[in-house]
């Protein structure tokens, strides 16, 4: 492969657990080989990174009793340019395990590393680009989902001593990306150490205080840990006919949104802060973007609009960060193990100027969305000072969106 070591990206993919809590469904075997559709779930784990263009080499991390396990699994692999490299030896600890896989990288000097989870076989090409997208101004980049569940902590009996404020609370995931020195550098600085805690690289990472971002994560990601998530696979796989390859239809959905000017100093579009003489009115922060794309995704599932969801009459959505709406509509087509492929929004004004904002309201998109840049388009137009735009009197929003989605749904 023709290309500078500086400029390249690793993947990591830690297989030496044993799995024990599906011991009984997997009859002693650890998790990472069972199949799923034929291929070992290992294998549906290596199979996105290598066929991914950003990525470049692709390391395993195994246990030393599965060499011939390992071997069998990654046959069935699509490798045209031997990204593939012979795997080394985990150790005792998912931490020592990570460790030992990184140093085996150290002699292609790669810019970025990926690190992902053998046991979650669900892995999109949409969250390889979010995460790579996100270590270009972090040293980290971790997709993630928020807790949707009310958390209680226990007493020794199990009887509820707190419950636990769920807000800023998230669900880390892999695979997680990093600047591939500063992450060998923390994990050498940790080795050793006694702290057990390190059950991801990404609290290794903030341990050494590298800047760690979240980027939207998947519910295809859930990593299979129990009976009932093998279960969940099995019936997830049985809906493609191969992995990452489904039966897609393509959708398409429009949206529309419009605000009225207020009293105010500054304007929020597509998630960006921008001072302004006025504010737009609105029951929550008025985000024209993010409504008209909001309803063009719900548009495209057939699944109502902001107001079936998020109803103005309920006061719990006075003043809420329309970011908020969006998320939810990017979860709603994770439901359906649909994929968001590109969105085109425009702005109507006269003013504020949209161009010195438009970057910033990409990358706020991109984050959201798990989507690159070149598959988002924030335009802005006028009406020739025709119209409540034209004179000044608020800002419209028209956005499209296309999904892919099973066939079946």
């Amino acid at each position: 492969m023709n290309t500078t070591p500086s400029n390249t990206t690793a993947a990591l993919v830690v297989a030496a657990g044993r799995g024990t809590r599906l011991a009984d469904a997997s009859d002693g075997l650890a998790k990472q080989y069972l199949e799923l559709n034929g291929r070992t779930i290992l294998a549906h784990a290596i199979e996105p990174l290598l066929q991914h263009s950003s990525i470049h080499y692709v390391q395993v991390v195994i246990h030393a009793d599965d060499v011939e396990r390992y071997r069998q699994a990654v046959t069935v692999l699509h490798d045209p340019d031997r990204k593939l490299r012979p795997p080394v030896f985990g150790g005792p600890t998912r931490q020592i395990s990570a460790f030992n896989g990184l140093d085996a990288l150290t002699g292609l000097e790669p810019k970025h590393v990926l690190i992902h989870d053998a046991a979650r076989p669900f892995l999109r090409s949409a969250t390889i680009d979010a995460v790579l997208l996100a270590l270009t101004e972090h040293d980290g980049a971790v997709p993630a989902l928020p807790v949707a569940d009310t958390l209680k902590r226990s007493g020794e009996d199990n009887t509820i001593a707190a419950t636990v404020v769920r807000d800023h609370l998230w669900r880390a995931q892999t695979p997680q990306a990093f600047r591939f020195e500063k992450l060998l550098n923390a994990h050498r600085q940790t080795s050793g150490n006694d702290q057990t805690t390190f059950t991801d690289d990404a609290s290794i990472a903030e341990a050494s205080g590298m800047n760690v971002v979240l980027v939207s994560g998947s519910e295809d990601l859930r990593k299979i840990t129990t009976t009932d998530d093998l279960i969940w696979a099995c019936q997830r796989i049985a809906t493609f006919q191969e992995h990452d390859m489904p039966a897609l239809e393509t959708r398409v959905g429009q949206g529309f949104d419009v605000h009225a000017f207020a009293d105010g100093d500054a304007v929020i579009l597509c998630g960006v802060t921008i001072p302004f003489s006025q504010r737009l009115s609105g029951h929550s922060d008025a985000d024209v973007g993010l409504h008209a794309l909001t309803d063009a995704i719900l548009g495209a599932l057939g699944d109502g609009d902001i107001g079936t969801h998020f109803p103005p009459s309920d006061p719990q959505w006075k003043g809420a960060n329309s970011v908020l709406f969006l998320e939810d509509a990017v979860r709603r087509v994770g439901e359906r193990h649909g994929e968001i492929r590109h969105v085109d929004i425009t702005l109507i004004c006269e003013a504020p100027k949209i161009g010195p904002h438009r970057a910033a309201m990409t990358q706020c998109l991109s984050s959201i969305l798990s989507l690159g840049h070149d598959r988002i388009s924030v335009k802005a137009t006028t009406t020739e000072r025709l119209g409540f735009p034209g004179r000044g009197e608020g800002i419209a929003a028209l956005a499209t969106v296309t999904l892919a989605l099973p066939s079946s749904s």
